[in-house]
C-alpha cells in the first residue's frame, strides 16, 4: 500500500509535469506569434521601401519626361500597324487592275 508521502509526491510530480508541458506549449505559441509579428512588420517596412523607391523613380521619370513603357509599346504597335496599312494601300493603287491585264 502507498503511504501518504508517496501519494503526495506522485501528485506533485504530475502537477509539475503537466504545468511544464502547458508552459512549454504556451512558450511555443508566444515564440511563433513573435516570429510571425516580426515577419509581418518586416514585410510592411519592405513595402514602404519599395513604394518610396517607386515614387522616387516616378518623380525622376517625370523630370526627364519619360512616359510609361507599356504606353510607348502600344503607340509603337499602332504606328507599325498604320505603316503596314499604308503600304498595302499603296501597293493596291500602284498594281494594275486585273481587267486591264486581259
Amino acid at each position: 500500500m502507498i503511504d501518504r508521502y508517496e501519494r503526495n509526491k506522485d501528485i506533485v510530480q504530475e502537477i509539475v509535469e503537466s504545468t511544464a508541458t502547458h508552459v512549454g506549449r504556451i512558450a511555443t505559441i508566444i515564440t511563433t506569434a513573435v516570429a510571425d509579428v516580426a515577419r509581418e512588420v518586416g514585410d510592411i517596412v519592405t513595402d514602404g521601401f519599395e513604394m518610396r523607391d517607386a515614387a522616387r523613380k516616378a518623380k525622376a521619370d517625370d523630370h526627364r519626361e519619360v512616359v510609361d513603357a507599356e504606353l510607348v509599346d502600344a503607340i509603337d504597335d499602332a504606328d507599325a500597324t498604320e505603316t503596314a496599312i499604308r503600304a498595302i494601300e499603296t501597293d493596291r493603287r500602284d498594281a494594275p487592275e486585273e481587267h486591264d491585264r486581259a
